[in-house]
């Protein structure tokens, strides 16, 4: 499997990371840990949502149309960060 992934900055909730993996534990603690120069100064990071696609390719394909900018409306407006959710009274899901 291919995974699409979304983090959130736990330290700082506006600051989000787009990125595609086939080992996403393994991608959130290199990402945790500062391995990726992209994401080492807004550490810690949380899985926010995940997509998972058997094929390489359209998993690549919908990560650039999350990076585009419709695809950051589209992920600001259904998947809005925890300053978001507060400030238009949508309830965070504590399920895990």
């Amino acid at each position: 499997m291919h995974y699409v992934y979304i983090l959130e900055s736990l330290a700082h909730s506006n600051h989000w990371y787009v990125g595609v993996t086939n080992d996403l534990r393994k991608r959130l603690a290199q990402h945790n840990t500062g391995d990726s120069v992209h994401t080492n100064k807004f550490k810690p990071w949380k899985v926010k949502n995940y997509f998972a696609f058997e094929n390489r390719n359209i998993a690549e394909n919908f990560e650039a149309y999350l990076k585009s900018k419709s695809g950051r409306a589209f992920s600001k407006r259904h998947f809005p960060s925890r300053d978001e959710s507060r400030r238009s009274g949508i309830a965070e899901s504590t399920e895990r």
